[in-house]
């Protein structure tokens, strides 16, 4: 057996609670918890713009930070 399947498992379950937090925190309002999420985004966003533009290619060995998932 083995641990993948476990891993994935547990991550899906962890995922299912936090949607349930966040749904729970905003009374239910699924528009509400979507909204906030957009807004922390866009909040995470605009931070990583900030590091990048403070960061030193030396500091990093050449990485740049990605604002979109690949």
């Amino acid at each position: 057996m083995s641990a993948e399947p476990i891993a994935v498992e547990h991550e899906q379950a962890s995922l299912a609670e936090e949607i349930e937090a966040a749904l729970a925190y905003h009374g239910g309002d699924a528009r509400a918890a979507v909204a906030t999420l957009l807004d922390d985004c866009r909040h995470l966003r605009l931070q990583l713009a900030l590091a990048e533009g403070a960061m030193s290619r030396g500091m990093t060995r050449g990485w740049r930070p990605s604002f979109e998932r690949s």
